[in-house]
């Protein structure tokens, strides 16, 4: 029921961090049948990626990874430090790693908090409104490439 706290959904008016309105704890969504889209649509890789493991499932980890336009990692609130956590911090720092190769890059998102975590650092980018756009930029430097994420008004 991790999927029923973590992400924000605009659909239900359900902000990131918070309980869904419908969750029925012990028993899943309450209006399961009538779910929105966002929600009957929406996988987490835990249960769609068999590399995976059982230290991953959202309830044991603590946090959602669904990958969408941007990996997202949604992290219980509630266990903020969760996702940098053994086993997890090394995949994660690996996706980031790897990820603009693919154009995928690594969002942590705790409640309104967002967290980029890019092939050469974490960004903090504090609380940030979950409709805003996102625009990951490159430059090569002496150093080699670095990325930089800039937030804009939906």
């Amino acid at each position: 029921m991790m999927c029923c706290k973590v992400p924000h959904i605009k659909s239900l008016e359900k902000p990131p961090g918070k309980w869904c309105q419908h969750a029925v704890f012990g028993k899943g969504c309450g209006i399961y049948a009538d779910r929105p889209t966002a929600c009957s649509a929406f996988y987490c890789e835990w249960m769609r990626n068999p590399s995976l493991g059982p230290e991953w499932k959202p309830d044991k980890a603590k946090f959602v990874v669904s990958n969408l336009a941007f990996l997202n990692i949604w992290v219980d609130p509630s266990v903020p430090d969760a996702w940098t956590k053994p086993p997890y911090s090394a995949q994660i720092k690996k996706w980031a790693v790897e990820g603009p190769q693919r154009g995928k890059f690594v969002l942590v998102r705790i409640g309104p908090r967002l967290i980029a975590v890019l092939p050469d650092r974490e960004v903090d980018l504090g609380h940030i409104d979950p409709e805003a756009l996102l625009t990951v930029s490159r430059e090569q430097g002496p150093a080699g490439i670095r990325y930089d994420i800039e937030v804009r008004p939906s």
